[in-house]
């Protein structure tokens, strides 16, 4: 099963369609790079070979594509231009000669050592050889553009990263330099005319296109991952920081990609932020990361165990320090104050000081470390009672003698306090990031007439930051990039059409609108509710809680929502005690007194309640079935008519009421009554970044309704970093949605014609896997229920680097300077075979908006690019908690949330805490049973809800 589709005539959107069974995908070889695609390849479909249009489409057979082949452009809305940041580049046109580079460590250095391994072999070793100079990407792959003189053609080489000594021979006490072995073997030959076939649709995107465009990558990468810290495709600078305390530093850093394009090379070149470890000495990192603010801080007791010495350090706080510091690359302090030669790395932190921390020596005495350093060192130690720092070869090192190195990216979670500083480093206004992006080519902008021109090269410094001018590697193979960004022709979609309660519809301007004057589709009555307060009468006064009571009734009438308890139950309660008892006696004390549980409990938290919004959360939505709406206190008791309306729409459709649907006339592909359709979203979220054990949570979430307004979920456990759903076929949302269309709707004909699924998160490379796997469940789902639906699936794309800027102020939004919601980009930037299109669906508020990237990878229903991008558009107006539209359709937006949402469904009384990266005892798979087997379903109450607003 591969599920591609030959397409019909273009604009048609129609064309014959194949059974599943028959479109069968085929092997190919595993891409090694950063190139589109990736995966398996799809069915031929004819398309031209004329770079600027594919109206006339001849006949290629032999070209073969992952997903759906784009059949032709979209033509609905305002034809616009904007800027992206793209530049083209030119191919080569030389051979390129591929080499596997293999040494014995490779698997255990880290990238940083290999290249300097490289490095080194090219200019001391053999510089003979190596002139021209290759180009390697730290792991497997060398490319050079001049065939290498080896024998067989093979040769292995001995690296050290030393200088032998000039004279006399070394002392016998320092060790000799690691020698290490490196292994070239040439692979292939890479005709770079491939890459001009390719992006002339005469090409399929085969494992030597993807080669090609991996070597491209690797040349402009080169210099900078020399010169400056990396990660993957992204490099950082010191030119730009923001130190934003517990030993985190934020860098400014580049992007860039090279991608093809419809008749063109381009390279995406973007800003970007990286988290670096504070340099300096570790005991001040310490002192950050356990007590940011404090003045006083004494490292003899703060950093001390001991309690019998004042010794303050808790096992907590020493956890802390090893979960925040682990991996951490230092330099120490040797006998004679000099830093070592040799860097090790933090392995965990002692739980003993350094005058309790004993070993053997080499003679076989047992020795503190602060004894050691005294005698033998004949250094004492400042801060004796201290921790001391476990490195990688087991030596316990004094903290006091450690030195953080600089540069070094953190690869963990930044902590929740410090989001927020992330946010406001990183937001960009869109000319701002422009700017910035044309510097780092070392080139500055200016504005002639309407459009923004590239003028020369500026600042020295920023000009040597890309180093597509002055790179050797770049200039010896032939890559020439255009410092003019690329204008890319785009279109500005219509808005839908949305309906609300009385028969109110209108188009929403600007991609945002109010509730002034307008009521709900579908209001809910709530008869009996509560209010309850985390905290006490003195941190929030009964005044704010009659004036959140007055403010809710007052936005419940305005939108429709009945009320008939005009004095609910208020209770305060103890923010240390157990969330769900006191739930439960609140419950049951309204049961008592009033003959009936509460329909929804409103609950007023105070700051950083993280843990106590989880409990509540599993009370309501796991153990008991109820709704429960929770708000900041410093927020709700200053909280304006909009603030109100907001919360009131997230209550009417977790007890079941519709908010709006789309009208219609401007949706009818979705609320077409003659093929009913249902819309589902899908996403996979992962453990954080160092965690251990952890599993991964997917979810499915599926319209049920005719107006795809109403939603249900589902949620599942599964293995580690895995992005396949291994679940999907037994989540029972097609059976909800008969169910409602028979029950609630009164419909004979209950089963969907079409089902439209879009999947949230899943790389190009990816693509395949989707077709392979996710797409057989559905079928077989659909196979059991005995239903025949024709699927639609589109991968929405949100980490990426693509930016659309506005030409001038007069073309982009007025308030954010962004390009207008509807924006919408098929052409010029998108993929030279497949089905895609970029789409600015939102409104931006802060920073540079980013458009979703949709991928079309399997279409049964033969829709029109214009239809496609329609019913996405409008999809992102119909999000509940909103009155604006957002940046994906809404379902794969609710997806996301049911994701975050999954660790609700673990009791907090349980050991284990998806959030927590500690190491257990016990193996990856065992651990991976307990995470399913304590996973608990939701409330059968809430299952038909959309609780996850």
């Amino acid at each position: 099963m591969s599920g591609r589709r030959n397409q019909g005539v273009p604009g048609s959107g129609q064309g014959p369609r194949r059974s599943p069974q028959s479109l069968v995908g085929r092997a190919r070889p595993v891409a090694l790079g950063a190139g589109r695609g990736g995966g398996g390849r799809g069915t031929s479909t004819a398309i031209t070979s004329t770079p600027s249009s594919i109206a006339n489409m001849g006949s290629v057979e032999h070209i073969q594509t992952v997903g759906v082949r784009r059949p032709n452009f979209g033509t609905s809305g305002i034809a616009i231009k904007v800027v992206t940041n793209h530049f083209k580049v030119d191919i080569p046109d030389k051979m390129i000669y591929h080499y596997d580079a293999i040494t014995p460590d490779e698997q255990r250095l880290p990238t940083r050592a290999t290249m300097q391994i490289i490095r080194r072999l090219q200019e001391v070793i053999a510089p003979q050889i190596f002139t021209p100079r290759a180009v390697y990407d730290g792991r497997k792959n060398l490319f050079s553009i001049g065939e290498l003189p080896f024998p067989d053609g093979a040769q292995t080489f001995d690296v050290t990263l030393e200088d032998p000594p000039q004279t006399a021979p070394q002392p016998p006490a320092r060790r000799r330099p690691k020698m290490y072995k490196v292994t070239l073997t040439q692979v292939a030959r890479i005709n770079t005319e491939v890459l001009s076939r390719f992006i002339n649709s005469q090409q399929s995107s085969d494992n030597t296109v993807l080669t090609a465009i991996t070597a491209l990558n690797v040349v402009i990468r080169t210099q900078p991952n020399l010169q400056y810290p990396f990660n993957k495709r992204c490099f950082y600078t010191a030119h730009e920081t923001k130190d934003i305390g517990k030993g985190i530093v934020l860098w400014r850093g580049y992007f860039q990609s090279i991608r093809p394009a419809l008749g063109r090379m381009l390279i995406n070149v973007d800003t970007t932020t990286g988290y670096m470890y504070k340099h300096g000495p570790l005991v001040q990192v310490c002192k950050e990361v356990l007590d940011a603010g404090r003045r006083l801080f004494n490292p003899q007791t703060r950093l001390s165990p001991n309690r019998a010495t004042g010794g303050q350090l808790t096992e907590s706080e020493r956890l802390i320090l090893q979960r925040s510091l682990a991996g951490v690359r230092i330099n120490i302090t040797m006998a004679n104050g000099m830093p070592s030669q040799t860097l090790r790395t933090i392995k965990k932190f002692s739980s003993e000081g350094a005058s309790a921390l004993r070993f053997t020596t080499r003679q076989g005495n047992q020795m503190t470390v602060a004894d050691y350093f005294r005698r033998a060192m004949n250094r004492p130690l400042d801060c004796p009672h201290a921790i001391c720092v476990e490195v990688g070869n087991g030596a316990m090192i004094p903290i006091e003698r450690c030195e953080v190195l600089p540069g070094q990216i953190m690869h963990k979670q930044v902590p929740d306090d410090k989001v927020k500083d992330v946010v406001e480093f990183a937001t960009r206004m869109p000319q701002e990031r422009l700017e910035s992006i044309r510097k780092g080519l070392g080139v500055s902008s200016s504005v002639a007439a309407t459009v923004f021109i590239l003028l020369t090269p500026v600042d020295p410094l920023v000009n040597q930051v890309l180093e597509y001018g002055q790179s050797e590697y770049v200039r010896q193979f032939g890559l020439n990039v255009d410092q003019h960004a690329i204008e890319a022709n785009a279109r500005i979609l219509p808005s839908p059409t949305i309906r609300y309660g009385e028969g109110s519809t209108f188009s929403p301007s600007g991609g945002s609108w109010n509730l002034r004057n307008r009521k709900l589709l579908s209001p809910v009555t709530i008869r009996r509710w509560c209010i309850v307060i985390f905290g006490s009468d003195r941190s929030f006064a009964r005044q704010s809680v009659q004036y959140i009571l007055r403010k809710f009734l007052d936005a419940c009438k305005s939108l429709d929502i009945t009320v008939t308890e005009f004095n609910p139950t208020v209770e305060y309660v103890d923010p240390q005690s157990a969330v769900a008892k006191e739930l439960l006696r609140i419950g049951n004390t309204i049961n008592k007194s009033h003959g009936d549980y509460p329909q929804l409990l409103v609950v007023v938290l105070p700051e950083n309640a993280t843990e106590m919004y989880r409990a509540i959360k599993h009370f309501g939505d796991i153990m008991h079935g109820v709704p429960t709406q929770c708000m900041k206190a410093s927020k709700c008791a200053f909280g304006n008519d909009q603030y109100f309306a907001n919360i009131c729409l997230k209550v009417n459709v977790k007890i079941g009421g519709i908010n709006a649907i789309l009208n219609q006339s401007s949706a009818a592909t979705l609320v077409d009554p003659h093929n009913p359709t249902i819309v589902m979203g899908a996403d996979v979220v992962h453990p954080s970044p160092g965690s251990q054990g952890r599993p991964s949570f997917a979810s499915l979430v599926a319209s049920v309704d005719s107006g795809a307004a109403k939603y249900v979920a589902d949620c599942r456990v599964q293995a580690p970093n895995q992005e396949m759903i291994a679940e999907l076929d037994v989540m029972n949302i097609l059976q909800k949605y008969m169910d409602y269309r028979a029950v609630m709707e009164k419909k004979a004909d209950k089963a969907p014609k079409r089902i439209i699924f879009y999947r949230d998160g899943v790389s190009e490379s990816q693509f395949q896997q989707v077709l392979d796997q996710e797409l057989r469940q559905i079928q077989k789902a659909c196979n059991e229920l005995q239903i025949k639906p024709r699927i639609t699936i589109i991968v929405v794309g949100k980490r990426h680097h693509v930016r659309l800027f506005p030409r001038n102020d007069k073309e982009g939004d007025a308030r954010s300077k962004n390009c207008k919601a509807g924006t919408v980009v098929d052409r010029d930037i998108t993929h030279p075979l497949e089905f895609d299109f970029y789409l600015l669906s939102h409104a931006g508020i802060l920073g540079t908006s980013r458009p979703a990237h949709y991928n079309v990878l399997h279409d049964d229903n033969g829709f029109t690019v214009d239809a496609i991008q329609a019913f996405s558009f409008a999809l992102c107006h119909v999000y509940a908690r909103s009155t604006r539209s957002v940046s994906i359709p809404a379902p794969v937006y609710y997806a996301d949330i049911v994701c975050a949402r999954a660790k609700n469904h673990y009791s907090p009384e349980s050991n284990l805490n998806p959030d927590q990266s500690e190491s257990h005892t016990s193996g990856a798979a065992s651990l991976l049973e307990d995470f399913k087997r304590e996973f608990k379903p939701l409330h059968p109450n809430m299952t038909k809800r959309m609780y996850f607003t």
